[in-house]
């Protein structure tokens, strides 16, 4: 199912490294996400949502309070019931229109389903990272490419939002299990994806085998390559990709070792596909003339690439001199369009 985009306002409640077992290679949660004190409860996560929420320009907003970080549906079911108990009168009061949550794929089945339905829960987020089973086994996921397989359909059974979350730069992945993997998961047909480039982090057994030679991560311009074929991969088929790229934060980048990390990776990914459009354009365009091409109108830093490298590109292929640029604020974002 397609469901509308992501609300404008989402109140984040973080469980780092709960209900999960496991301790893959990669993870060191509370270092990624600030998190250093007790687990919240129930009293925590209204206080959060209240103090959302009394914040002013929220009226005509849809809210979502979002679970993120741990596994949810590896928790206790009473520890389930007290967080998402929590959200349940201001989703009756209509203050709170869902809720969201993400888990590990081999952690989905009926009954943890249905727990879930009875608190109005309406998005689910896999974190699935690969859908190569050597990958993953390299990374000490604990699931397999067939948990996600069979976890997909019991959620769109339930009516609920699918989201998916895909690392670049795992062992062992190499171009062609990157693009099995992304196949797989468009066959799987999710609702949205997310894109993290693999990143190394302090404390966590992926930065000892890179202080050991054993691990090299992804460059940053080879991270960016990769990841605008995947989110071009899904455009085409029609599954939004909702972010790329790490959220910036002080305990990330203080934790950070090595690896493709930059604030605005996103809009790298972007900046890249962008050229791309523009470069398959002007192929089509006889050398000697000027060409007009239309972005829209917020586009246009995107456009341009970060230090105006695109442009630069552009300048180097002889073609920029040549191009006369024009915004159009109906022109979907990303877009560029040759004018006749």
């Amino acid at each position: 199912m397609r469901m509308h985009p992501e609300p404008l306002l989402v109140i984040p409640v973080f469980i780092p490294h709960e209900g999960c077992p496991h301790c893959c290679v990669f993870c060191n949660q509370r270092r990624i996400s600030g998190f250093t004190e007790r687990p919240v409860n129930g009293e925590d996560v209204q206080t959060t949502v209240h103090t959302w929420l009394d914040r002013k320009g929220l009226d005509k907003r849809k809210v979502q309070v979002a679970f993120y970080g741990g596994s949810f549906t590896g928790l206790p079911q009473m520890r389930q019931q007290e967080l998402l108990g929590a959200v349940a009168p201001f989703l009756e009061q209509g203050r709170v229109q869902s809720l969201r949550l993400s888990t590990r794929p081999d952690y989905i089945n009926q009954e943890r389903v249905e727990l879930l339905g009875r608190y109005q829960v309406s998005t689910v987020e896999l974190g699935v990272q690969s859908m190569n089973d050597r990958v993953l086994a390299l990374a000490k996921r604990g699931h397999s490419a067939a948990d996600v397989a069979q976890g997909v359909p019991v959620l769109r059974q339930a009516g609920m939002e699918i989201g998916i979350q895909l690392l670049l730069g795992l062992s062992g992945d190499t171009r062609t299990t990157l693009r099995q993997s992304v196949e797989q998961v468009i066959a799987l047909q999710p609702d949205f994806v997310r894109i993290y480039p693999l990143l190394v982090v302090q404390h966590s057994e992926l930065a000892e085998q890179y202080k050991r030679g054993e691990y090299t991560p992804l460059t940053l311009d080879k991270a960016v390559v990769l990841a605008a074929w995947m989110k071009q991969r899904f455009d085409q088929t029609g599954i939004r990709v909702v972010r790329m790229g790490l959220q910036a934060g002080p305990e990330l980048e203080s934790s950070l070792l090595a690896g493709p990390w930059h604030p605005a990776f996103g809009e790298m990914v972007a900046s890249r596909l962008m050229l791309r459009q523009t470069r398959k354009l002007l192929s089509q365009v006889l050398s000697e003339k000027t060409i007009h091409l239309s972005i829209n109108e917020r586009d246009q830093s995107v456009f341009r690439g970060m230090k105006s490298s695109n442009v630069k590109r552009l300048q180097q292929l002889g073609l920029w001199q040549r191009i006369v640029l024009n915004t159009d604020p109906a022109l979907p974002r990303g877009t560029v369009r040759l004018l006749s």
